[in-house]
């Protein structure tokens, strides 16, 4: 078993910049890879990024690259998102997640177990 936490997050004005932090426990080992998901209120989830824990490669959604950046310190087990030049379509529930199978900017995220954190929010204003 696997539990993820976010933290981080809050309110910021359109144009200004979040950092999220996911952190890992349990069953690390057995991670393939990370992914941040989030939800707007009415709309569907939605994968914006995702890294792989054992290969220096990140992929993105396309509403997103080029602003936000994810990054992982395998040593203490946390991914973080970087979230720049936010717009007020960034606010959201965010999420991390190691799905079982999703599919982020043209590039799979696989796991053995499924894990999900428990969301926190984003919000940003004009």
């Amino acid at each position: 078993q696997v539990q993820l936490v976010e933290s981080g997050g809050g309110s910021v004005q359109a144009g200004g910049s979040l950092r999220l932090s996911c952190a890992a426990s349990g069953d690390t080992d057995n991670i393939n890879c990370i992914a941040w998901f989030r939800q707007a209120p009415g709309k569907e989830r939605e994968g914006v990024a995702l890294i792989y824990r054992n290969i220096e490669e990140t992929y993105y959604a396309d509403s997103v690259k080029g602003r936000f950046t994810i990054s992982k310190d395998n040593a203490k087990n946390t991914v973080d998102l970087h979230l720049n030049t936010l717009e007020p379509e960034d606010t959201a529930m965010y999420y991390c997640a190691a799905p079982t199978y999703k599919m982020i900017g043209g590039a799979r995220c696989s796991n053995m177990n499924e894990a999900w954190g428990q969301g926190i929010p984003v919000t940003v204003s004009k």
